[in-house]
């Protein structure tokens, strides 16, 4: 893949768009998907005409508003830039499309799959000895990186066990998760150890309203073998 460490680049054929407020700034039917050396995720970069607003090296300003720093140039890459996305501090832009499609918090890696997929395995969840979930209906979720997990059918969740927080988070391959912490606490269970997407992205319909766990943090049951917890980023929660 083309992360190594190293910078790479490769030509898309998507459409992008970006927009603040009532304004288009990106407006691009060839951008380019970067991998910088430190970043594991790609970037967009567009050809500087595909992009409004450019005021000064490394400045954007749009409807009157100056932000400073966000524009990004590549010498492999002299006649495009970048605008700052993932890991800033701050709006850019409100919206980011591919076609007609909302994405969010990066470009989604074509070279990283993520399959969700019907079974009738029979999954039980447990978290300090209590059944939290059990059915023989989830969806396995198979994600480049990342271990298998197993989105429960809402009506086998045993919700009195959760409530529900304010947390929320986004993900380009499947869009926004609202989350579930225990309502009595477990050593060594993190808070929002549960979650959902109530609106997921077309890609990732068939997960819509179930709930998955943190393997990480919980026991799982997979036809009567229960997993090893995996070492992930999300280890350290």
């Amino acid at each position: 893949m083309p992360y190594d460490g190293t910078f790479n680049w490769e030509p898309s054929r998507r459409w992008v768009r970006g927009v603040r407020g009532g304004t288009t700034v990106v407006d691009s039917k060839a951008p380019v998907l970067v991998w910088g050396p430190d970043h594991p995720v790609p970037a967009y970069a567009f050809p500087i005409s595909d992009v409004s607003g450019l005021t000064g090296a490394s400045d954007l300003t749009v409807e009157g508003e100056t932000s400073a720093g966000v524009v990004s140039t590549y010498p492999e890459l002299p006649d495009h830039v970048s605008i700052a996305w993932f890991r800033y501090e701050g709006t850019v832009l409100d919206h980011w499309y591919e076609e007609e499609e909302e994405i969010f918090v990066h470009p989604r890696d074509p070279y990283k799959r993520v399959d969700p997929i019907p079974s009738s395995r029979h999954v039980r969840v447990e978290i300090g000895g209590r059944v939290v979930a059990d059915t023989r209906n989830p969806v396995l979720l198979y994600e480049t990186g990342l271990p298998t997990r197993y989105y429960v059918p809402p009506g086998d969740v045993d919700f009195a066990l959760l409530e529900p927080t304010d947390s929320g988070t986004r993900c380009p391959y499947k869009g926004e998760a609202s989350y579930w912490s225990l309502r009595e606490p477990v050593e060594g269970v993190p808070a929002d150890v549960a979650w959902a997407y109530h609106d997921p992205i077309p890609a990732a319909a068939g997960i819509k309203d179930h709930v998955a766990f943190y393997n990480e943090f919980v026991d799982i049951i997979v036809d009567g073998v229960k997993e090893d917890r995996p070492e992930t980023v999300f280890s350290k929660r």
